[in-house]
């Protein structure tokens, strides 16, 4: 969207023009950009953003990482990791509940069996499961939980590399991730669907919740596969000495973190996962537009942790990292992490328990990395060397079905859904927790100091961090009304495109700063426009980094839902389940800096603007729909911004959204521990 001066010059010259007061100016009156030529992907300047963000805060941490030089050093860092990883994911469950195993079926096959598990990782929370067992007469055999990745059949998906698994002498544990599989939380009996895809969008709404409440949907992930490995250690053929996990994908993302938090798993095998967080957030829009909060844990990358921290508290047990060339988890940041982490290993000692598996494909546990995987697990594990893999009969999924219906939510009365459980965990927490203004989250440590910008007008040299630059691009005149354009550089990359609406005849208005959920107004909004500036106001209208003229124009395509791909633009873009607008929030969700928060800033930089540039200590705010709740937080946060209340006014509540367990709502209005704001 950047562009030269003499363009938006140019187009100012064009589209000037005189209207009259008794009809909206037309749409281009409005517009700040020339249009773009075609829709299709950008790197916009938010996307820019965002990624120099991450980078720099990978810095950080690599100057941490730099700073160890003996195995203490390693250890405490070990430490502060688990704490943060730990504090990200809103703590564990305090008390492990009875599992109350049972055993609902088995299927023999040649060599070994399978067993249908369900328990319950926590009271009412039922997992389904299969187990893999060797007949080969031996008393004792290492074990391996194997997470299900992405799949809507979840276990049954990756049964193949179960059963060649066990055909190399382990015990397999496969089981179901909430939202996957047989464990839907959203299942709809009468069409026999969930009303939501089984890959990633159940993860999306249980996932935007979880934000919410202060938690993460990864908490309960996680948890499914320490109760998973509590089980097998209750299995008398199970050498507790031997447990290993290995997956792909989303199994690849349990695998890291399961292993990362429980130092029972003695070798950690993952899968089409590893890589560099800054290298996610500039690709994921492109390659992987899907929600899947648990991956997105608050301030992953801010907090120094990312995935070279993940593999580093995995030391010095034996790691394996199994990768796709043409993965959209980007091989050069499997490279980069891999890297780091093997010269820790190296440096003390320890290069023959580290090692990584590459091959040209895209996303997917191919053939050639599992066998490069299983030889890895065997030799930590005191197994004979066994070069290829064995054959396996894949059984369809009813086959392998664990409940009567097919779903544990319809099988037991007492089954109680994730959201129940989230909302449970809110319950819990909100009396303990110190009560917190959005003031105070917004004015954190990355508050980056907007209230001391300086403002001056645009010269055409780069931006400073901390500088906001105005420039005009043109005006349109309907009747005593004149809509002046300006575009604000700031932030070094950032541009908002502001329009300054006024009475010249008006010598000591006010200004109001006013939007709408989609940014700017439009022509559509003109007679709320006349009505404020009749109301002796000037109108501030701006779009907000990623919003309005500053939205990529491009529709991120579903490969999981092929329904969102019909979606309109409009629609398509805000979609929370999969959308360009819900991957800038997560994305700014790594970085520490909510999405949510950078708008507050938006309003802030537009203020500041405001008050250099025509002069007025007199700022209000207002917007239009389910954007009010936004000019509220505003007024809250930025002093000297007055709210002007909208009696019919759509107001939306962090912790009424919990407390309801409200599936879908604004993805903008993400806010971690919202729920807890007074």
């Amino acid at each position: 969207m950047k562009k030269t001066i003499l363009a938006l010059l140019l187009f100012a010259v064009f589209t000037a023009a005189g209207f009259s007061a008794t009809e909206p100016p037309p749409p281009e009156a409005f517009t700040v950009f020339p249009k773009l030529s075609a829709p299709g992907p950008r790197i916009t300047p938010y996307l820019e953003y965002q990624t120099r963000s991450a980078w720099d805060q990978d810095d950080i941490r690599r100057k941490i990482f730099e700073g160890i030089h003996d195995e203490r050093d390693l250890f405490r860092l070990q430490t502060e990791f688990r704490h943060k990883l730990l504090d990200m994911i809103g703590g564990l469950p305090a008390q492990k509940t009875p599992l109350h195993p049972n055993i609902t079926g088995r299927i023999q096959m040649d060599g070994f069996h399978i067993e249908k598990l369900l328990f319950q990782s926590l009271p009412g929370v039922y997992v389904s499961a299969l187990v893999y067992v060797p007949e080969d007469g031996k008393p004792s055999h290492p074990a391996v939980l194997v997470p299900a990745g992405h799949a809507p059949n979840g276990k049954v998906h990756y049964q193949a590399l179960c059963q060649r698994l066990v055909q190399r002498g382990y015990v397999v544990l496969s089981w179901d991730t909430v939202g996957q599989g047989e464990r839907s939380q959203f299942w709809d009996a009468k069409a026999g669907k969930s009303r939501y895809n089984l890959i990633c969008a159940e993860h999306a709404v249980l996932g935007n919740l979880a934000y919410l409440a202060g938690t993460n949907l990864a908490r309960w992930e996680i948890w499914d596969g320490i109760r998973a490995l509590d089980y097998l250690l209750t299995r008398p053929e199970v050498d507790p000495e031997r447990i290993n996990i290995t997956g792909t994908s989303g199994g690849g993302f349990q695998v890291a973190h399961i292993a990362a938090l429980d130092e029972r798993i003695k070798v950690a095998a993952p899968s089409c996962y590893i890589t560099a967080l800054p290298m996610r957030v500039y690709n994921r829009i492109f390659q992987d537009p899907d929600s899947d909060p648990e991956q997105d844990l608050y301030g992953m990358i801010s907090n120094g942790v990312d995935h070279p921290g993940l593999l580093l508290m995995m030391y010095p047990r034996p790691v394996f990292v199994a990768a796709a060339v043409l993965d959209f988890f980007p091989i050069e940041g499997t490279h980069k992490t891999f890297r780091e982490v093997e010269d820790l290993y190296a440096r003390f000692n320890h290069s023959d328990r580290i090692a990584m598996t590459e091959g040209y494909h895209k996303h997917e546990y191919s053939l050639e990395n599992q066998e490069a995987a299983l030889n890895f697990l065997d030799h930590f594990n005191q197994l004979p060397s066994k070069h290829g893999l064995p054959p396996v009969r894949e059984l369809d999924e009813k086959a392998l079905q664990c409940t009567r219906t097919g779903q544990v939510m319809l099988d037991y009365s007492d089954a109680r859904s994730l959201m129940d459980v989230i909302k449970e965990y809110y319950v819990e927490h909100k009396q303990s927790r110190k009560p917190i203004t959005l003031a105070q989250i917004y004015y954190d440590h990355q508050y980056p100091g907007i209230k001391t910008w300086n403002v001056s007008k645009y010269n055409g040299a780069p931006i400073a961090r901390d500088q906001i630059a105005w420039e005009a691009v043109g005006s349109f005149t309907s009747g005593e009304l004149v809509i002046d354009r300006y575009l604000l550089h700031h932030s070094r990359n950032l541009e908002m495109p502001l329009l300054h609406i006024h009475n010249p005849a008006n010598k000591n208005p006010k200004v109001l700063l006013w939007f709408s959920s989609r940014g700017k107004a439009g022509s559509e909004n003109w007679d709320e426009m006349l009505k404020y500036v009749d109301a002796g106001y000037d109108i501030v209208s701006f779009d907000f980094r990623g919003l309005g003229e500053a939205r990529m124009p491009y529709k991120a395509i579903s490969e999981d839902d092929p329904l969102l791909g019909q979606l309109d633009f409009d629609h398509a873009y805000v979609n929370p389940i999969s959308g360009v607008l819900a991957d800038y929030v997560y994305n700014s969700l790594l970085t520490g800096r909510p999405y949510f928060l950078q708008m507050i800033e938006d309003a802030e930089i537009a203020a500041r603007f405001s008050r250099a540039k025509f002069n007025t200590k007199q700022l209000a705010v207002t917007a239009d729909g389910d954007a009010y709740t936004l000019a509220r937080s505003i007024a809250e946060t930025i002093p000297d911004i007055k709210l002007l209340t909208q009696p019919d006014a759509q107001i939306l509540n962090w912790s009424e959204i919990v407390e309801q367990k409200r599936e879908l709502w604004p993805i903008q209005y993400l806010l971690p521990d919202g729920a807890y704001i007074h």
